[in-house]
Parts: structure tokens; C-alpha cells; sequence
């Protein structure tokens, strides 16, 4: 029987060159689970795989969005279940790639969405921009510290998003979160991680190579196709950054430093959501024959 395999963990560690030879060897396809890859055009700050490091194998859900439209959990919900049945029903073994735990758990677990309400979500909204987004993050923390570690503090629209759920609910909104059961599909799930440190460097030098590559161009470019109408995009780690220092006094290096930092601090963010779900194997991102343990564990 085909199962798919899912790879997560945080960002730097190594998930996308194992997701490719994994299909190099299962005889598999990529279906990307980073809210950030599926918009079009964000590919240095992503650090969406290039054509050249695919090697071939076919990938699912990248450059699907425009960066003035919004990525919804339950659009990458639907969309990404359709892609994994397509590819079991195909006999291709479907490889869950990326480091947004909601979007993962949306598709390998029992997610529901609450509804919605206007009214609160706009005076919330009018709220944010009145006191800022740390402010509400911070109320977030208190009411919910379970989904306040998942969201980044600079992502308004998901802060008021699970603001507006606790208030119509009257529950926390980790609470719409299901408790892990089997996984859908009977996914095997394989985390990547390192040890702190050394994420840290690889974080620092990703971010480097990130801006010596052209990111600041690539937000030029973007900006130009309404990058700042993006309620999902223009908050994205790196393209906040540039944009602020495109508006105000061109300092760079200055970005650069507080994106290296911001995703050090998203990077334990990430650990601790995975962390958490307990059918996940890890495993250590530098060690050698990392490939061949993993494909092991697969075949258990």
C-alpha cells in the first residue's frame, strides 16, 4: 500500500533536499505545505526550490496565488487533499513538504473552520491599527498561548482571525485544533530539526545569501504587481523587512539583521508546534545517511 509521507520541521534544517530525494527514491511528488511558496514571484525570500534542485521531480501547490490575494488554511486544505488523492489514485507516493504546521495539520487531520462574523472581525481589525499588532498578539498570548505560539506576532490578519474565533466561540482557538489521532492517509510523518545553534547559523547564513541574491529586487518587482495590498504577502519574514527599508532610509544591512532575527525567533516557534504531535519520528537534519534513515523508518 502507498503512503505518503510528510516532512516538517523548522525552517533551515534541510526538509527540502530530503523531500526531493525521497521522491527520487519512492517514486514520488512534491506537494508543498509552506503558506508562503504558494505565491508567485516569492521565491528568494521563500527560499523556494529552484528548478535545478527539484532534479526533476514534479511539485505541487508553489506559485499558485498572486501576492494581493489572501492564502486561506481551508483553500490549502481542499486543494492539497485533492492533490495527495490524485497522486495515491496516480500509484505516486505524495511528499508533504513544509514548515507551516496549520497547513500541515489541515490536511493530515480532522481541521474544522469556524465561521466568521464581520462585525467582530472589524472592530478587531480597526483595534490592531489602533494599538498595533504586538498588542494584540500579546492579548492573544493570554487568552490562547497555545495558538500564539503558532502565529507570528507580525501576522495581523491571523491574530485577529483567531481573536474573532475565541470571541463567537467562546473557546480557545487551539481549541478547533484536533487532538492527533492516526494520520489521514496513514501519512508517515518525519520531522527534521537541529541543534539550536547551529540553526541559528544556518538561519543567519540562509538570510546572507538571501539579500546577496537579490531579494531586494525581487520586493521591487513585486511591489510593482501590489505587493503592499497583500495581507498575507507583505508580512511575510524578509519582504516587511525590505519594504520598511524601501520606505525609509535604504539601510539594508539593518534588514537584514532584524530578518535574521525574526525567523531565529519563528524558528522555535515552529519547534514548538511540532513538538508537540507525537507521531512525529525525528530526525537530525546534519547527520550523515540521513536519506537512508529516513527511508528506513518509512519502510517500518
Amino acid at each position: 500500500m502507498i503512503r505518503p509521507v510528510a516532512v516538517v520541521g523548522p525552517t533551515a534544517t534541510g526538509k527540502t533536499a530530503l523531500a526531493v530525494e525521497l521522491a527520487l527514491t519512492l517514486g514520488g511528488e512534491v506537494v508543498n505545505a509552506d503558506a508562503l511558496q504558494l505565491y508567485r514571484g516569492m521565491d528568494i525570500g521563500t527560499a523556494k526550490a529552484t528548478v535545478e534542485e527539484r532534479r526533476g521531480v514534479p511539485h505541487h501547490l508553489l506559485d499558485v496565488l498572486d501576492v494581493t490575494e489572501t492564502a486561506s488554511v481551508a483553500a490549502y486544505q481542499r486543494d492539497a487533499r485533492q492533490r495527495v488523492e490524485e497522486l495515491l489514485d496516480a500509484g505516486r507516493v505524495p511528499i508533504l513538504t513544509g514548515g507551516s504546521g496549520l497547513y500541515v495539520q489541515a490536511v493530515l487531520d480532522d481541521l474544522k473552520f469556524p465561521g466568521t462574523d464581520p462585525d467582530v472581525r472589524a472592530r478587531l481589525t480597526a483595534e490592531t491599527d489602533e494599538i498595533g499588532v504586538a498588542a494584540m498578539h500579546a492579548r492573544l498570548t493570554e487568552l490562547d498561548p497555545v495558538a500564539a505560539t503558532a502565529i507570528l506576532p507580525t501576522n495581523g490578519r491571523r491574530i485577529v482571525r483567531a481573536l474573532e474565533v475565541i470571541e463567537i466561540t467562546g473557546e480557545p482557538f487551539s481549541a478547533n485544533l484536533p487532538k492527533p489521532g492516526p494520520a489521514r492517509y496513514d501519512t508517515v510523518l518525519i520531522g527534521i530539526d537541529r541543534e539550536p545553534a547551529e540553526l541559528d547559523t544556518r538561519v543567519d547564513r540562509r538570510v546572507e545569501l538571501m539579500f546577496e541574491g537579490g531579494l531586494v529586487d525581487e520586493v521591487r518587482t513585486l511591489l510593482g504587481q501590489g505587493l503592499r495590498d497583500g495581507l498575507t504577502a507583505s508580512r511575510a519574514l524578509g519582504y516587511q523587512q525590505v519594504i520598511a527599508a524601501l520606505d525609509g532610509d535604504g539601510d539594508f544591512p539593518a534588514a537584514s539583521a532584524a530578518t535574521a532575527q525574526a525567523t531565529r525567533r519563528f524558528v522555535r516557534r515552529q519547534r514548538s508546534w511540532f513538538r508537540r504531535d507525537k507521531r512525529i519520528r525525528w530526525f537530525d537534519g546534519g547527520s550523515e545517511r540521513l536519506a537512508e534513515r529516513v527511508l528506513e523508518a518509512v519502510a517500518q
